[in-house]
């Protein structure tokens, strides 16, 4: 029994250590009580994440008041969602390199279906939550895998253009003057670019073919020097290798020229194109694992080609290998990606790569049915940011908690979330008596209908 008290004194001491390095950034003292008890809400075992429910586990004496208190908090407060992030990657990095290299930086997006069209950046749109077009927000987001854990380490809320153009919808749900519509390959690099100002160190860039076949998505990771294995559409168009380009001789009269052309009457051909006219022997079976899944196989093939969409404007985009998937099913479908890679890397290696990004499912998944990631029922901007941010604060705590030293390797995010809601809820009783007494009050309550 000792022993117990013991580890939840532990936990809770680091816990209270993790919200002190957080409260430094968010202006007042006062906001740490607020700022300790929503993340608390986010983990404790109730059925909705919203306010409401979260007040009433966490101060079951004082409902109303802590209701208010919470609203407050992650509405109007004057705090800033950006630096409390920045200060959780400052304060979690020590953690994950030690526990070991990052496979990669996933990019996708997610959706939120809700009911009504007041709350921000709600319309009918793709829905991957509903795998259809639906009533919806849709945030972007970033995350960190390190091959068996993840990171939330950012999102930004996508705002239609129905929503940016709105000044009264505007208004109406407080989105800053200095927010306006961007493209959602254009949020995933302002998330990059903050992730690197946080000074994380970026391995490799993974994500599906919404941002993968967006040529100024990839000339700018190309710039960056980020490592990627992005999908992409089959209609996508490529040169095989690098074609040959040179600037004909002027003739003597006229100006000189000065533009690139192809040397050869080289002409593009779609991703499919190529897929489909590779030798069998050029398509091997390989087999990877998605952590500590079971083990998955299917055909690849891999061509070094030169994607043509540059050269609309006379240039020629950087070589990157070309990844075609085949399915070993009855009908096999093909799947594409640009991985950019040395030219030197192995058909394993891009295939790894290519296969990182099935962990955001399963992040998504955890931070949905474990902390309320979609619970959000407020209607402003700030307030939605502030909610993800702090499912963010809450999932990076759990996640150090399961990498700790004297942690069981095996500990799922459900089961260490378990323990830290036990030790909580015995502490919050033994602080309050009286919120224990008044639980009990309560079941005593014969109700008649």
């Amino acid at each position: 029994a000792d022993m117990d008290l013991r580890a939840a004194d532990d936990s809770e001491s680091r816990f209270s250590a993790y919200v002190e390095g957080l409260v430094r950034v968010i202006g007042h003292a006062d906001r740490a009580g607020p700022l300790r008890d929503y993340c608390v809400g986010l983990m404790m075992p109730c059925e909705r994440k919203s306010v409401e429910p979260m007040a009433a586990v966490t101060a079951p004496g004082r409902t109303a008041a802590q209701h208010q208190s919470l609203l407050h908090f992650v509405g109007n407060a004057a705090w800033s969602d950006e630096k409390v992030l920045a200060k959780v990657h400052e304060m979690v990095l020590p953690a994950i390199e030690r526990h070991g290299p990052v496979e990669a930086w996933i990019i996708d997006d997610t959706g939120f279906p809700k009911k009504g069209g007041h709350s921000v950046g709600v319309a009918r749109q793709y829905c991957g939550a509903l795998g259809k077009i639906a009533n919806c927000q849709v945030a972007v987001t970033a995350a960190l895998w390190t091959g068996t854990r993840a990171w939330l380490l950012g999102a930004l809320l996508y705002l239609p253009q129905s929503w940016s153009e709105d000044a009264h919808r505007r208004a109406a749900t407080r989105i800053p003057s200095t927010v306006a519509f961007q493209e959602k390959w254009r949020q995933a690099l302002t998330l990059i670019r903050r992730a690197r100002a946080a000074g994380l160190h970026l391995t490799a860039v993974v994500a599906d073919a919404e941002f993968g076949d967006i040529t100024a998505f990839r000339r700018r990771l190309h710039q960056w020097r980020l490592p990627y294995a992005l999908g992409v559409s089959r209609q996508l168009t490529v040169f095989r290798d690098t074609p040959a380009v040179h600037i004909p001789p002027s003739s003597r009269t006229g100006r000189p020229r000065s533009q690139l052309v192809l040397v050869h009457d080289t002409r593009p051909i779609t991703v499919r194109a190529v897929a489909l006219a590779l030798p069998a022997r050029a398509w091997r079976r390989v087999t990877w694992r998605n952590g500590t899944n079971r083990p998955w196989a299917a055909r690849f093939a891999a061509v070094r080609v030169t994607p043509a969409n540059e050269w609309r404007n006379r240039r020629l985009a950087p070589e990157v290998w070309l990844l075609c998937e085949q399915d070993l099913g009855l009908t096999p479908r093909i799947k594409y990606f640009f991985v950019h890679l040395p030219a030197t890397a192995s058909l394993k290696q891009l295939v790894r790569l290519a296969h990182q990004r099935w962990a955001i499912e399963q992040q998504y998944q955890e931070l949905k049915t474990e902390l309320g990631l979609d619970h959000f029922e407020g209607r402003s901007y700030p307030g939605w940011h502030r909610h993800v941010v702090l499912t963010a604060v809450a999932y990076a705590f759990l996640q150090r908690e399961r990498i700790r030293p004297d942690a069981d390797p095996a500990l799922t995010l459900p089961a260490v979330r378990a323990i830290v809601t036990e030790t909580f809820t015995a502490l919050l009783f033994a602080q309050k008596p009286s919120y224990l007494k008044r639980i009990q009050e309560l079941q005593n309550i014969q109700l008649r209908i």
